[in-house]
């Protein structure tokens, strides 16, 4: 584990960054007293440096909660360059999986800390609060179902200086999200200095090219301060793992030459001009203050597949009788005339060639059927742009000796602007457009700080550390409207023609508009000291919400130093995770498979009439409470940490199960505004309708010596994670239950050697994944058992000169496959044109493989 420290030579900037990484790490570290004012304390100096050194230890060993410290040396040895795949490579109960035919799922993706979803794990940036995604995850069933997190992507590694992970409920310090932990980015504030980046790699497959340029500087600002600025530039091709579908080979053996030879595409998206930039700026003001500043701005262009739609079945656009005819527009009717056009009954695998379409559709320019727009069937494409933008501004310092303050402002943007590709607003006919701009997503959040820390002579071993604060937060989710070809009802509408662009249709301005909420928090954090070798921490938070009142949490933690070597840790806290804005206001229209056939369906938000009559109530906060204990100790250099968590949550908020509707419920949306009515057959809404208790073991084992006449580090790390759902209705579902149970695997472990001589280093890794649940197309029918795996990264790098080195490296050296698909004796593997279960843990394209070239100044 690497940790590279500033070498800027400001007293008071070490003195802050002492303070926000005992905040950030979820407890006021204690100080040792100094009476000389204006001089940075010994001991503030020995624990950065504790925490900084090479030979230190992965996690924090005088921490009474676990905490992982991963250093941008490690960072950058990972090979990867998304953020989340870094972590998922360093953290054990860190899990991401990909998200191939998803919806906007795969335009930012989800990731979970100890089994919980994305949004229960808090993130910081610099120690304070990141603003969420504007991407509700919609498909992908199971834990990620209906969460909105934080995009992590968008943060390169190049601007870290490390990232801490605080595995640990932590909602008594942070308020919302903090169920399942922290993770603070730490971002790099060097005054000088610099790297450039740039790396190329491809899968084994020959697909998936991914090319990056990064870099970092660091500047002086004026004598006392810093600017340093990162980079991130990226462009990353489609991947595919498919086969031709059954019914798509059945149409072309049947003489159809339109249908594409691969016509449903499962991959990873391509990504277009994925730019990134990080500013970190501090300057010291004289008398023990600072000012900072630190922001972002990001931009990407994703698009990726969606399901194939069958030339002679898709509902509402090439028939409405599963297959049995074909839907045939009058022209002439939609003028008010007498409908003319005969039906066509499809009797061969072949409909283009049957006389009575050639006669009735095909020769009659009165008549319609999209199978003369698109005679092979279509597969839309999904995509957007996403705007990722932040600023934090603030000052810190000391009013004397023992009173510190950090007050500080944020504000964070993202912005998800939808396209649909190769698709068509059935009910417009002949003249839709392929291409759609279905509307936008924006989260908007603003954040105001006053963090304080007392320190008070008491009698104790050290000073009481008493600390203090207030935040304000306030939360805005705007739907914007789609062009009207999205969501329009066309003349053909009343022929049982399918409203809005097919698979994604466009947000009507009546569901457009922004929905707020403002809550306050006051916290009070104290730590004691009571003997050497006894730690005790407590810390209670009040919270009020303007849409739904007021909740208290508390934390108790606690160290005990049995000997030198060894010593035992543990906590207890309850916590609380609000539902989104976007959550209690969200309402669309998806696509998606049930029981192998393509059926539309409308999530409701909670307050819906329509989703209230079927079992939808008013969103109320998730409660938790944890529990942990764990142990740390060191012997003849190797350091253990061993820790045991235990979370209870109740009321989680999910997407429910999808509800088969009514006609007197297709009534009731049409009058609520729902688009796309008539073609819709199921519901969905989000709801507290579920507990969960999550348990699990963090083992962390480090060691370093000289090996092989260089300097060798081992590294192992091991999480057992278990769910089990306690409570659930019919309006979760039984599939759902099953899939937060065991989706994810139980067991998972990763082993590290990190060696270096004068010139020439290498850092593997060996990663094992437990058996998992396999889940295809989010079908329960579609699912199996799937085994173990075990996967191995490699990177070798050669200093060419002091400053310049290259480095080859694979991720998935060895290519392990994700587990194929196995539907059992009578069901095609390729039914949906996939070859994996996308619920692979370490997902599904096979090895990569890469070339780096970095340059240090």
């Amino acid at each position: 584990m690497y940790w590279e420290g500033n070498t800027m030579s400001s007293t008071f900037k070490i003195t802050t960054l002492a303070l926000s990484v005992s905040l950030a790490l979820g407890t006021v570290q204690s100080y040792a007293a100094e009476n000389d004012a204006g001089k940075v304390k010994k001991e503030e100096v020995e624990r950065i440096a504790v925490v900084g050194s090479r030979g230190a230890p992965r996690s924090v060993n005088d921490s009474p909660v676990p905490i992982d410290l991963i250093g941008s040396e490690e960072l950058e040895k990972s090979g990867n360059t998304d953020m989340l795949e870094l972590l998922k490579g360093t953290v054990p109960s860190f899990n991401v999986q990909s998200n191939p035919i998803s919806d906007a799922a795969s335009l930012v993706k989800p990731a979970n800390l100890r089994g919980l979803s994305s949004d229960s794990t808090l993130i910081l940036v610099n120690g304070k609060r990141r603003h969420r995604a504007s991407v509700i995850a919609l498909l992908g069933g199971g834990i990620n179902d209906g969460a909105q997190g934080p995009d992590i992507s968008v943060i390169p590694s190049s601007a870290l200086k490390q990232v801490e992970v605080l595995r640990d409920g932590a909602a008594a310090q942070y308020g919302s999200d903090a169920i399942a932990g922290v993770m603070n980015f730490v971002l790099k504030d060097d005054a000088d200095g610099g790297s450039l980046n740039v790396r190329h790699g491809s899968y084994y497959e020959g697909d998936g090219d991914t090319t990056e340029v990064s870099g970092n500087i660091g500047m002086a600002l004026t004598d006392d301060g810093f600017a340093n600025l990162s980079f991130q530039y990226k462009n990353a091709d489609a991947t595919s793992r498919s086969e031709q579908r059954p019914d798509d080979q059945g149409f072309i053996d049947a003489g159809n030459t339109n249908v594409e030879s691969l016509a449903q595409i499962w991959g990873s998206p391509e990504i277009n001009d994925d730019i990134t930039i990080f500013g970190n700026f501090g300057l010291d003001i004289g008398n023990d203050r600072e000012v900072y500043m630190f922001g972002n701005f990001s931009e990407r262009d994703v698009r990726g597949g969606f399901y194939y739609r069958n030339p002679h079945n898709r509902g509402g656009v090439y028939s409405n009788d599963d297959g049995a005819s074909l839907l045939i527009g009058d022209l002439a009717q939609t003028q008010g005339a007498e409908r003319t056009c005969l039906p066509v009954e499809i009797t061969t695998g072949n409909v283009l060639t049957q006389q009575n379409y050639i006669d009735n559709v095909a020769n009659n320019d009165n008549c319609f059927s999209f199978n003369e727009l698109a005679p092979g069937g279509f597969t839309p494409n999904f995509g957007g742009n996403i705007v990722d933008t932040s600023i934090t501004m603030g000052t810190r310092g000391q009013f004397d000796d023992t009173l510190s303050y950090d007050v500080s402002g944020s504000v964070g943007r993202n912005e998800s602007s939808y396209v649909i590709y190769n698709t068509l607003n059935a009910s417009l006919g002949p003249e839709t457009p392929r291409d759609f701009n279905p509307g936008s997503h924006v989260q908007l959040e603003k954040f105001f700080n006053v963090d304080l820390v007392k320190e008070l002579e008491v009698g104790l071993e050290m000073p009481l550390i008493i600390a203090g604060g207030y935040e304000y937060h306030q939360e805005t989710f705007e739907v914007s409207a789609g062009d009207e070809a999205s969501f329009t009802a066309g003349p053909y509408t009343d022929q049982g023609f399918s409203i809005g662009s097919n698979g994604f249709p466009g947000f009507k301005p009546s569901s457009a508009g922004s929905f707020s909420r403002q809550n306050y928090a006051l916290y009070l954090d104290v730590e004691a000291q009571y003997t050497e070798d006894f730690l005790m921490g407590y810390a209670l938070r009040f919270e009020d919400y303007s849409t739904f009142g007021n909740t208290t949490n508390y934390k108790v933690t606690a160290q005990y130093n049995v000997t030198d070597d060894f010593s035992l840790r543990g906590s207890v806290s309850s916590g609380f995770r609000a539902p989104t804005v976007g959550q209690a206001n969200y309402s669309n229209v998806q696509t998606s498979l049930d029981d192998g056939i393509l059926v539309d369906s409308a999530l409701l938000a909670a307050s819906n009439p329509v989703a209230q009559q079927l079992g939808a109530t008013e969103l109320s906060p998730e409660e938790s409470e944890s529990l942990s204990l764990g142990a740390v100790w060191e012997v003849e250099g190797i350091h253990f940490t061993l820790d045991y968590y235990n979370i209870e949550v109740t009321d989680r908020v999910s997407q429910s199960a999808k509800v088969n509707l009514t006609p007197e419920d297709k009534v009731k949306l049409k009058a609520d505004g729902v688009p796309n009515v008539d073609s819709i057959q199921q519901v969905s809404f989000f709801t507290n309708d579920f507990d969960t208790t999550t348990q699990g073991i963090d083992f962390v084992a480090n060691y370093s010596t000289s090996l092989l006449n260089g300097d060798t580090t081992f590294g192992l790390a091991y999480n057992w994670n278990e769910t089990t759902v306690d409570r659930f209705s019919a309006v979760t579902g039984d599939f759902k239950v099953s899939r937060l149970e065991n989706d994810l695997p139980n067991h998972r472990a990763t082993f590290t050697w990190s060696q270096s001589w004068d010139e020439v280093s290498m850092f593997t890794r060996v990663n094992y994944y437990g058996e998992y649940q396999g889940v295809h197309a989010d079908s329960s029918g579609l699912s199996k058992d799937a085994d173990a795996a075990v996967t191995v990264d490699l990177e070798v790098s050669y200093h060419v000169m002091e400053d310049f080195k290259v480095s080859v490296g694979a991720q998935n050296l060895l290519d392990q496959d994700a587990e194929e698909l196995d539907f059992g004796p009578g069901t095609p593997n390729n039914l949906l044109g996939g070859k994996y279960y996308e619920t692979s843990p370490f997902g599904f394209n096979g090895g990569f493989y890469y070339v780096k070239a970095t340059y240090n100044f």
